[in-house]
């Protein structure tokens, strides 16, 4: 996680925590949304992606917003992202995941996740 997080807070300009609690909504959301075999093999070959998961569970936000994509970009618009902030981390996101699992399966999970391939 520690990599990941690093990546995200040096290569899209934002702070470490906010960096982690961005990792913990987007695998959440793709967890829920995305093709679970595909993302559990992601999530597999983070240490401590389940903790930042779980941390990432707002609740009565979360209820309240609903979910889908547009509710990923409320929370993350919540901690201060701009649309061109979001979209730096998910590119960073999904390079580390080709890294991790390679591109194929990265390409399912953004295939078969409802409107991420606009941020690929």
């Amino acid at each position: 996680m520690d990599e990941l997080i690093g990546r995200l807070a040096t290569n899209a300009s934002i702070d470490s925590a906010v960096a982690e609690k961005t990792v913990g909504i987007i695998l959440g959301f793709l967890r829920s949304e995305g093709p679970s075999d595909s993302v559990q093999a992601l999530i597999d070959q983070i240490p401590g992606a389940e903790g930042v998961i779980e941390a990432s569970r707002s609740g009565g936000l979360s209820r309240l917003i609903g979910g889908g994509l547009m509710a990923v970009g409320t929370r993350l618009m919540g901690l201060g992202l701009g649309m061109s902030e979001i979209q730096n981390v998910a590119r960073e996101l999904f390079r580390f995941g080709r890294d991790k699992i390679g591109a194929d399966q990265m390409g399912k999970i953004i295939a078969g996740t409802p409107g991420l391939s606009q941020f690929a």
